[in-house]
This record gives C-alpha cells, sequence and structure tokens, in this order.
C-alpha cells in the first residue's frame, strides 16, 4: 500500500469539520501496526492547529492499561498532546456539539514546575519537576466511525483526544499516595467507574516518566507550565446528554464535566473500555 501522512491527516480534519467520523485508517491510509507513521500524521496535525493559533499546553498519555495494551497488540502507552481551547472548567456546562463520540474517565493530572528535557527520565525527576496535582476528567473522542481503531487509528487521531477538565484546588504530590489513590466517577449519585492510581502502569508517576523520556526523543520535551494527563484511573463510560460526571479521587478532591442536552455532533455507539 502507499503510505499517504497527508491524506490521513486531510480525513481527520474532514472529520472534525464535518462532524462525521470517518472510517478506521489502517489498511486504508496508514500500514496495521506502523506507530512511527501514526505520530507523522499526528504531528501533521498539531503542526495545522499551531499555524491556526491553537496553543500547546501540555501533553495526554493514553493505554496505560495492559487490558487495553494487549486488545491492541502494543506493550506500551501512547500519547497526544493538549491544546489551550480543550480545557473546560470545572463544572462549566460542554456543549456536545463540540464532539462526535464522547466518553469520560478520571485521571491525576500533573503540572509541571521544572522542564524535563532528558531522554531517559527517572521518578526522582518526575517528582522533582512537579509542582502541583490536579483530579482530571478527560473527555475523550474519536473520529473513527463507531471508536473501531487499532494503534495507529488512535495515534494519528492524537491520542483519541476531546476535552479536559481541571480540578481547582491543586495538591502537593508528597500529600498524596499515587498508587493508592482510589477513584470513583459518579453519574446521579452512582458509581458509573471506579478504580485506583495503581491502574495506571502501577503508578501515574511511571506514566509520566515514560511520557516525558519519550517525548524528549522525539524533539519535544516537557516544559515547566505543562499539564500532563497521566492516563485513566478506571474504565471510560460513554457520555449521556444533559448528565453531569462528578470525580473524586482520594487526596485530591473532586472534579465536575456536566454536558449540554443536545446530542455530539455524531452519536454512534462504540465500545467502551479502558483508555
Amino acid at each position: 500500500m502507499t503510505v499517504d501522512i497527508e491524506a490521513a491527516a486531510r480525513m481527520l480534519r474532514d472529520a472534525y469539520d464535518s462532524g462525521q467520523p470517518c472510517p478506521p485508517l489502517r489498511d486504508r491510509l496508514l500500514p496495521a501496526g506502523d506507530v512511527d507513521t501514526a505520530y507523522a500524521v499526528q504531528q501533521a496535525q498539531v503542526g495545522g492547529w499551531i499555524v491556526a493559533g491553537r496553543r500547546l499546553v501540555g501533553a495526554k498519555i493514553g493505554l496505560t492499561s495492559p487490558a487495553v495494551q494487549e486488545e491492541l497488540g502494543v506493550h506500551q502507552p501512547d500519547f497526544g498532546v493538549l491544546l489551550a481551547d480543550m480545557a473546560v472548567p470545572d463544572g462549566a456546562e460542554v456543549d456536545l456539539g463540540r464532539l462526535l463520540q464522547p466518553r469520560v474517565e478520571a485521571e491525576i493530572a500533573f503540572v509541571l514546575g521544572a522542564d524535563l528535557p532528558y531522554e531517559q527520565v527517572t521518578t526522582v525527576d518526575v517528582v522533582q519537576a512537579t509542582e502541583c496535582l490536579l483530579p482530571a476528567i478527560e473527555i475523550v473522542d474519536s473520529r473513527i466511525a463507531g471508536w473501531d481503531i487499532s494503534i495507529v487509528d488512535t495515534v494519528a487521531d492524537n491520542a483519541s483526544s476531546g476535552l479536559f477538565v481541571l480540578g481547582t484546588s491543586p495538591r502537593r504530590l508528597a500529600d498524596v499516595d499515587l498508587r493508592l489513590a482510589g477513584m470513583v466517577l459518579e453519574h446521579a449519585g452512582e458509581p458509573v467507574s471506579v478504580g485506583a492510581g495503581a491502574a495506571c502502569l502501577g503508578n501515574p508517576l511511571h506514566a509520566v516518566a515514560w511520557l516525558a523520556g519519550t517525548v524528549a526523543r522525539a524533539g519535544r520535551p516537557l516544559r515547566a507550565g505543562d499539564v500532563v494527563l497521566s492516563g485513566a484511573l478506571g474504565p471510560m463510560v460513554p457520555v449521556t446528554p444533559g448528565a453531569a460526571y462528578e470525580a473524586r479521587i482520594s487526596g485530591l478532591g473532586s472534579v465536575r464535566a456536566c454536558f449540554s442536552s443536545g446530542g455530539a455532533r455524531h452519536s454512534e455507539v462504540g465500545r467502551a473500555g479502558w483508555w
């Protein structure tokens, strides 16, 4: 097959613009399992966004669950970028018209107070660089119809990014046991997802160390002020129009994502699970 990075990026852009998901990219425009080429598509997307005036504010980590890695046939996480216009204030209404097939998951956000420019990053490096932690809800989304994704589909699609919500009460890293931090995500007072920090590569610190080294080797190191969404603490949940979701994380407090009653731009049932 002929690899066409620009055609793949254009297909994803058209899905954003039209609100209609596109078919999977694998075996059409990108070779199955070719993660490097998928990241080239992602970078083409990001470059266009920056030219259009959007601002990078950090990064997100996906595929931190061993179960999902096994399902997709990979042995490491993936990553995408966070942009300023993806941030939603805690408790503010999210317009579902901005999204195609949204799901929510609870995460721990790291706010960096120092650069992490090293290609080999230790846990101590991450501890020293972390200014504070915040509870977060990532609103994941996919431009691929029915969430029919492989590793190349999600990587090219900015790691299935959508929006994100951060809590507003920062906590010091030293005050939180990240591995044992319990999480419950509630809808209408009922738990819809539960988990803990240990579900995220054994500890969210490990996920951030992996990300920092990976992006540094790619020439795009994490910088002071960046926000890092460190990966899901429990299974993601499809969004119900008009619903409010509240994530409570031990030692970090809570954060809420509230959705408009109108439907997403495209509503299609896809598989749920970890991301």
